[in-house]
């Protein structure tokens, strides 16, 4: 038992650090839609995924060097360390840089004073850091980058990125366009461009390597643009990386029920671990830190909204998401044409009562269960829990 909790709590002391930047509203060029909300959605994943995001959205170039340099500091050291960024985008020259939304780009001396060189952020991710992941949606048409190449006179300037040299370290880089060198990517119709859209689905799937997790991504791009987009991928790690690691064959229910007491005085009490299991509450007590938070303290009820903090469910009741269609899997590897497009009360029979004794066992095995996937995502489980303290009413 004790062996379990402390190869759960070695994989979750694993550091992890995310700068996550989005540029949507542009001064002096047309406002981009979707990357403010791409660089806000994959924030909170990463957050799930146990990162500590630094993030910024629609930042001016001060605003971005001081963000940067923000991250700078808190990613030294980490294990893991993560770069996305959405927005617009240049190459000049085989030089990559994001734009910030005051970025005018007159000419290309106002590179080094209006743009941000996507090596000088990369730079920041390779001190003492063993892996570093970036993810680039910055390949959208650029308006900024004809003016360089036209009126400023600018050679090799263009709005598709340049493809970015791996350097030795660490245990390895992964560097992931959403479209191939020098070519264009879409911004979207949807919520999130192509690319933002299939890394959320993707990126921390359960047991799956990020290797494998962003060749997924690249399947669901080029197939959701018709062949028009294709995600590019530089990758050099030694290592197997995944981000969401559960052992399948681990029980259950975590802790151990305490043997019955021999007097009925003695003073203690049957909490489900082991009295004078020091190492096994310890554990237990790291292992619910990383449980979610709601994003409200006030009580739950089945037909009220509620504030979950995640954007998917946000604002709807237990009452209405148990007839809506699930996020993930109900079951750990079911293929999606099982389940997508399916109701969750009709592949579970839920209803008010049988989710009211399922959210009892949350409470009393909160450690075991809250951290196995759920199908409307684990602040669904969180909020069910908070129900059933208060009686399920």
């Amino acid at each position: 038992m004790i062996a379990l909790l402390l190869s759960i709590t070695i994989a979750n002391a694993e550091r992890r650090v995310a700068l996550v930047l989005g540029n949507s509203q542009y001064q002096h060029a047309v406002a981009l839609p979707n990357p403010v909300r791409d660089a806000q959605a994959m924030g909170e994943r990463l957050q799930t995924l146990g990162f500590e995001v630094v993030s910024g959205f629609d930042l001016t170039k001060q605003q971005t060097q001081s963000t940067v340099a923000q991250f700078a500091k808190q990613v030294r050291g980490a294990d893991i360390a993560l770069f996305f960024y959405a927005g617009h985008g240049l190459q000049v020259s085989g030089k990559n840089y994001l734009l910030p939304v005051d970025a005018a780009l007159e000419d290309e001396t106002s590179l080094d004073f209006e743009a941000v060189s996507i090596d000088f952020v990369l730079r920041q991710m390779s001190r003492e850091t063993s892996i570093r992941l970036v993810f680039l949606d910055a390949c959208r048409d650029n308006p900024l980058a004809d003016v360089l190449a036209t009126t400023a006179g600018v050679k090799g300037a263009s709005s598709g990125l340049a493809e970015i040299p791996i350097e030795n370290g660490g245990v390895g880089t992964l560097v992931a366009f959403a479209a191939s060198p020098n070519q264009l990517a879409y911004d979207g119709s949807g919520d999130h461009s192509p690319f933002t859209k299939a890394l959320l689905q993707h990126i921390g799937e359960t047991n799956i390597p990020i290797t494998e997790s962003v060749n997924r991504v690249t399947s669901d791009v080029f197939k959701a643009t018709n062949g028009k987009q294709r995600p590019w991928i530089n990758v050099s790690l030694t290592t197997e990386v995944v981000l969401h690691k559960v052992d399948l064959s681990a029980p259950l229910i975590v802790g151990e029920v305490s043997a019955p007491q021999e007097e009925a005085n003695s003073g203690t009490r049957n909490t489900g671990v082991s009295i004078g299991q020091n190492g096994d509450q310890l554990a237990l007590d790291v292992l619910r830190e990383k449980i979610p938070k709601l994003a409200t303290d006030e009580p739950i009820f089945f037909e009220r909204p509620i504030k979950f903090g995640d954007p998917a469910i946000d604002g709807k009741s237990i009452a209405q998401l148990i007839k809506s269609e699930p996020l993930f899997s109900p079951v750990e590897g079911l293929d999606k044409s099982v389940w997508q497009g399916k109701h969750c009360d009709g592949c579970h029979q839920w209803n008010e009562a049988r989710l009211c004794e399922q959210a009892k066992v949350f409470i009393t095995n909160d450690v075991s269960v809250l951290r196995l996937q759920h199908p409307l995502g684990t602040r669904f489980k969180v909020a069910l829990a908070r129900w059933a303290q208060s009686g399920c009413q």
